[in-house]
């Protein structure tokens, strides 16, 4: 894959000096793909993709949260949305006039959209869930920084993507400039006093006003401070010191120290879009790794959680694999073992799990980059496997499924669809990464932030 535009480290303030760090191991997995893992991964690819055709609105570009007739658009989905069409656009499953039709309807709402937080947002922030029509709240749903953040993320590839010199492509470049450069994440800054104090507000509500916790330790937030210190109102600084402040490194087992998150997607929602390949921040350049090799770690740990199966759930294996974020059976008693509906599930080692045996193939796809040797073979297993008894449909593989309670899932989720689609495509060309990464913002919130280029 290739090597990006390298990015100039600025150190954090208020940071002292220290002793030399080590040198960080730079994971570039070698795994080559022959033509059946090609066939698969276009096949599954392909079918998570339709899901971000027919399921989104033509007027407002909002894409539904699941496939359900009742589901508001998640501004989450949507900002997958934004860079699953560029991709379809780009492997010919859409032409690139009608993704810049989808991709221009969608910013356009955006950009227009009421502002006062009585409708669809305030401060350049959205609510996590908006009517698919109207693109209005629903569910007196927050407004959501972290989701807000995706969606602007998602929107700023589109506009790397789509680069021609033409006015409908200019003006996706325009439009999300405008729409990034709004949003004040100064604002949506905890005050200083208080365990979160200083990071940046999980969300908003005109009811209750900012939720009193912080994005703090490692998860999915990565991307939302990137994108705050690009922006044009980015919090203090400091508040990524919060944020470090926070970090929980666990040693499962020998070679496998990370900075822990159960859940795969906090692992994979950031680098859907960054490239983080050698690239550490002042954190992990300490533990002399990056966070691909970190989430490389991650993956590896829940493949071998669900070999070592301390819960005893039936169909885990090193093929059958993978705990997020997803629908489960409901929250119910079966045999006597207890289940869930929709949770995150995860592993970041056997005495720090959260599980009842429900397995996402997103979780294991997500990571299709950092660890294609033991992806590819899981996904194929999984095909073989359930396909036919239902995890396979319309838009590949379904959400989750559970072979304890005998259950497979009917729905699938932007959320999960998302990453399946842009992940695979950083997989086979990298394109996701290499246009991102040429972002101004994303450059500078990087610099900003301290993470510094690894020769």
């Amino acid at each position: 894959m290739n090597r990006l535009v390298p990015l100039v480290g600025l150190a954090l303030v208020g940071c002292k000096a220290s002793a030399p760090t080590p040198e960080v191991a730079v994971t570039r997995p070698t795994y080559a793909l022959n033509a059946a893992d090609e066939a698969l991964l276009d096949s599954v690819q392909h079918r998570a993709f339709e899901f971000f055709r027919h399921e989104s609105d033509s007027a407002t570009g909002l894409v539904r949260d699941r496939t359900q007739p009742w589901s508001p658009a998640s501004i989450a989905a949507t900002g997958f949305g934004l860079s699953a069409w560029a991709v379809g656009a780009e492997r010919g499953w859409m032409t690139r006039d009608e993704a810049v039709h989808r991709t221009l309807a969608a910013l356009r709402f955006f950009a227009a959209s009421d502002q006062t937080g009585a409708r669809t947002g305030t401060h350049g922030f959205y609510y996590h869930f908006l009517s698919m029509d109207r693109g209005e709240r629903m569910w007196n749903s927050e407004l959501s920084t972290v989701d807000t953040a995706l969606l602007l993320l998602g929107a700023r590839f589109a506009a790397q993507y789509f680069d021609r010199d033409d006015p409908a492509e200019r003006e996706i470049g325009t439009l999300t400039d405008s729409l990034t450069n709004r949003v004040r994440w100064d604002w949506a800054t905890l005050p200083e006093q208080g365990e979160f104090g200083g990071s940046i507000s999980l969300g908003w509500s005109p009811e209750k006003g900012f939720i009193p916790i912080g994005w703090v330790g490692y998860n999915e937030g990565l991307l939302v401070y990137v994108l705050a210190a690009g922006s044009a109102h980015p919090p203090p600084v400091a508040a990524y010191e919060r944020w470090l402040s926070f970090y929980k490194w666990r040693e499962p087992s020998p070679g496998l120290g990370h900075v822990a998150f159960g859940p795969m997607f906090g692992h994979q929602y950031p680098q859907v879009w960054l490239d983080l390949r050698g690239r550490p921040d002042r954190y992990l350049r300490e533990r002399g790794l990056d966070y691909f090799e970190n989430s490389r770690r991650a993956t590896l740990v829940q493949r071998g959680y669900a070999m070592t199966n301390p819960g005893g759930w039936a169909g885990y294996d090193s093929l059958t694999w993978g705990l997020t974020a997803c629908d489960g059976p409901g929250d119910t008693t079966i045999n006597g073992k207890k289940y869930w509906g929709y949770d995150a599930r995860g592993t970041s080692g056997p005495d720090q799990s959260h599980d009842d045996g429900t397995i996402a193939p997103t979780a294991a796809l997500g990571s299709v980059v950092f660890a294609p040797e033991i992806v590819v073979p899981t996904v194929r297993a999984m095909v073989e496997r359930y396909g036919k008894r239902g995890l396979w449909g319309p838009y590949g593989l379904r959400d989750a499924f559970n072979p304890t309670a005998d259950w497979i899932d009917r729905d699938y989720l932007g959320i999960d669809q998302g990453p399946i689609v842009l992940m695979i495509e950083n997989l086979r060309t990298g394109l996701v990464w290499r246009r991102t990464m040429r972002d101004s913002v994303v450059q500078r919130g990087l610099r900003q932030l301290g993470f510094s280029e690894v020769p």
